[in-house]
């Protein structure tokens, strides 16, 4: 099965247009802190001119259920992905008062804290890297041979570009691939290197 790709942390008009044409299969808008951080106005104006082919994520970190439960109902994101502390009483809040898929975001110290994540009652995982007091988009990977084999679909995410994620897809099949910072130059989407991310993923030229 093909590889899925999601380009994360996408915040103008031309960064969709860029995704337009490129056609991964997930688009990410960060509504947690940092200099990715987007309003749900900006996103469902991104939303809007995103192609309906490509699935909006919404990346929280230790967000008010209801908060993010309303951006889905509102059609400004498809998916709802987790990237804090949320354990399953926040899933099933979740779960209460929306119904779309949820990916919980593991940041990776061993093969035990996977596992304990595969317990939980989310739809897919991402498998992030473990930097302590940052919550993902630290751009280092993390040892793949701790991923186990796996029951629940995953994104693989933490340091992924286009030298290194051909390996990665040969060495853990992940559901889909997550990348931001290795297609950024001085903080904006690049597209060639969209291009060259989309390329060592799915082998062909766009």
């Amino acid at each position: 099965m093909r590889t899925k790709i999601k380009i994360c942390g996408l915040k103008t008009l031309e960064d969709i247009q860029m995704i337009n044409r490129l056609k991964p299969d997930y688009a990410g808008f960060v509504f947690a802190d940092g200099k990715r951080k987007i309003s749900p106005s900006q996103a469902e104006a991104l939303k809007k001119a995103l192609s309906p082919d490509i699935k909006a994520v919404g990346v929280f970190v230790n967000e008010d259920p209801q908060a993010a439960a309303g951006l889905a109902a509102a059609g400004i994101i498809d998916l709802i992905q987790l990237h804090g502390d949320e354990d399953e009483a926040y899933l099933r809040e979740i779960r209460k008062l929306i119904d779309v898929p949820v990916v919980k975001a593991v940041r990776v110290r061993d093969t035990e804290d996977i596992l304990r994540a595969e317990a939980l009652s989310c739809d897919f995982l991402l498998l992030d890297t473990y930097t302590k007091g940052v919550y993902g988009g630290s751009g280092k990977t993390f040892d793949w041979s701790r991923i186990p084999r796996m029951k629940k679909p995953f994104f693989l995410a933490g340091g992924l570009n286009a030298s290194n994620v051909k390996d990665a897809i040969a060495r853990c099949s992940p559901m889909a691939v997550d990348v931001s910072s290795a297609v950024e130059t001085e903080g904006r989407k690049d597209e060639e290197k969209i291009k060259a991310f989309l390329k060592a993923v799915r082998g062909e030229a766009i």
